[in-house]
């Protein structure tokens, strides 16, 4: 199942800005989102991730900078055009269809893409067994556990194999054996898809457990990247980010 990342374009924002009015939500950003490599984005609320994760899949259009994919700028593409383009997303609440069960929930993302109905139910059927949640299919999804909502958002949002997945606090409420289980999850998606994955998460625990590659934002700014190492040797984020939170425990 697995791609070539050698093959696979990257997702990049080169200084990006967003303003909203006189705010600015975002200044100067730049990153780069690699095929097969997990990425984690931190910093503290009101940094500015979600409005970088709206603008990196066409929720939101970038006052200035690139947006750009395989070299192309796309960031004026609406989402569904970044997503037929290999862009997906999941969000903070589940979003999914409750009047639909889980395979039909699966199987219109399909549709949505422009594949048959028949092509898209095989696919969602293979989608969910390489998960694990086969036995999911036929279960109404307003009546989903938590834990199960958020990995059948997952899996919608992995349907015919996007280039690149962003997700955004996929662990919110869960338990420390439910965000380990996720851990499993989302390194699976790398390795055995070539997924290139932006985890956005306030556990940092979790971001650095899977992490090839982390970014810090502050205020809209990104003030460190790098590998795990560098992170937790940064006093810039102990300062912004890790040490405001230990404080507060």
């Amino acid at each position: 199942m697995r791609r070539s990342r050698d093959k696979a374009p990257s997702l990049t924002a080169s200084g990006v800005n967003v303003a909203f009015g006189g705010f600015k939500a975002l200044t100067d950003v730049t990153m780069t989102i690699t095929p097969g490599a997990v990425h984690g984005l931190i910093g503290p609320n009101g940094a500015g991730k979600t409005t970088l994760v709206n603008t990196l899949t066409g929720f939101q259009t970038p006052t200035t900078g690139q947006v750009g994919l395989a070299g192309r700028d796309v960031g004026a593409l609406a989402p569904h055009e970044l997503r037929r383009a290999g862009v997906a997303r999941t969000f903070q609440a589940g979003r999914l269809f409750t009047g639909l069960d889980v395979l039909d929930n699966l199987a219109v993302t399909g549709v949505g893409l422009g594949h048959s109905r028949s092509a898209s139910e095989a696919e969602a059927m293979k989608l969910l067994g390489w998960m694990g949640i086969a036995h999911l299919a036929e279960q109404p999804a307003a009546g989903l556990p938590y834990t199960d909502e958020r990995r059948v958002g997952i899996a919608r949002a992995l349907m015919f194999s996007p280039e690149f997945l962003l997700l955004d606090e996929p662990a919110a409420g869960m338990s420390e054996a439910e965000a380990s289980d996720l851990a499993d999850l989302i390194r699976l998606v790398a390795d055995e898809l070539g997924t290139g994955i932006l985890l956005i998460e306030h556990n940092v625990g979790l971001v650095l457990s899977v992490s090839h590659h982390v970014y810090v934002l502050d205020a809209g700014q990104i003030i460190e990247e790098g590998d795990v190492d560098v992170i937790l040797a940064s006093q810039a984020v102990r300062d912004a980010y890790l040490g405001a939170d230990q404080e507060a425990a």
